[in-house]
């Protein structure tokens, strides 16, 4: 039984995937690294203790020797490096942590990935020659578009805040061990995910909970910066397509083909709450939808071309932005006993 180390498999993208690649494959063992900060909840992972192939170790990918005795004990043969500081508001208050872990973490996993693999830069140790490193990235390395165009994987790095800097960062230090040393590598850069158990801070689940709770929705600037939203089981099917691959040292480009301004976003959950959850006094939950003060070096739009994956691999979304929020909404009025 191969091993797969998972890094950050407590948060969101990673927790759904760990539950999506255990259903789908019982022949790998999946190790779940993870130091269960802010957006790190075991709650999560409700489900794998019914699978004897799933391990669990608290601990962080800065730290060498933590990283070090993980590849040895268990024999990594394969990583999916989810683990990051993804808020971009937290990037700006704090922007140390984001290079520690995002630029720092991904270095001491990298490393510690060629030492265990290879003999030497292009060696691979005996029985080696199959292991792979797959990095999970944002579309914000790209920067931000205007009114048209798309992202594709030749994109030049614009990279607009410390969050995505960091994760262009990342992002070549990968590029470079494949290129320098020989690891086979994936680079996968997604859109804005969304989907059950995604952390409080974001974009839906703030609108979500606070519509509920009767508090004023916030909403940054004019309403009208644009992403591109991807169901979160969309993208977990995208990094299964490109890690059972063999296009090593390349990038994929994951989207969900569906643009939406935030402003939107907020007056479409609210409409579905006003049929769904009406308040008492018949009010529109639109009516909470409060303007703040705009993000710094807030990009105005991102948008995915996904053509490459699509063509090389098969791989397209399966969720429309409406089947995917009624999924999501399920999931929050379990959370807050709508």
């Amino acid at each position: 039984m191969r091993s797969i180390l998972i890094t950050g498999g407590g948060g969101f993208i990673g927790s759904n995937f760990i539950l999506y690649f255990l259903q789908k494959y019982p022949h790998y063992r999946l190790i779940n690294v993870d130091s269960l900060t802010y957006a790190g909840d075991l709650e999560n992972l409700q489900g794998v203790e019914h699978y004897e192939n799933y391990i669990f170790i608290k601990g962080d990918i800065c730290d060498k020797d933590f990283i070090e005795n993980i590849f040895t004990h268990y024999a990594i043969d394969f990583v999916i490096h989810f683990a990051a500081q993804s808020h971009v508001d937290n990037s700006i208050k704090n922007p140390s942590a984001f290079i520690e872990t995002n630029i720092n973490g991904t270095f001491n996993l990298l490393h510690t990935a060629y030492l265990s693999w290879f003999e030497t830069p292009n060696k691979p140790k005996k029985d080696k020659e199959h292991c792979i490193f797959h990095h999970i990235s944002t579309d914000e390395v790209f920067g931000s578009l205007g009114e048209s165009g798309y992202f594709s994987e030749s994109t030049p790095y614009a990279p607009n805040s410390p969050y995505s800097a960091s994760k262009a960062s990342s992002d070549m230090l990968v590029r470079s061990y494949h290129h320098t040393y020989g690891l086979k590598t994936f680079i996968t850069n997604c859109s804005n995910n969304y989907g059950p158990k995604q952390h409080d801070e974001k974009l839906i689940p703030t609108i979500i909970r606070n519509a509920l709770a009767g508090k004023g929705i916030p909403i940054y600037g004019d309403g009208h910066n644009i992403r591109d939203w991807l169901f979160v089981e969309d993208h977990c099917r995208a990094i299964d397509a490109v890690f059972h691959s063999c296009y090593f040292g390349e990038s994929f480009n994951i989207g969900g083909n569906c643009e939406r301004t935030n402003l939107e976003i907020a007056t479409q959950i609210c409409s579905i709450l006003d049929s769904t959850a009406p308040k008492a006094n018949g009010e529109s939950y639109q009516n909470q939808i409060t303007f703040v003060q705009d993000r710094a070096g807030h990009d105005r739009r991102y948008a995915i071309d996904s053509s490459k994956i699509q063509k090389m691999l098969g791989w397209k979304p399966e969720e429309n932005f409406e089947s995917g929020l009624e999924k999501t909404l399920k999931w929050y009025f379990q959370k807050y006993k709508v």
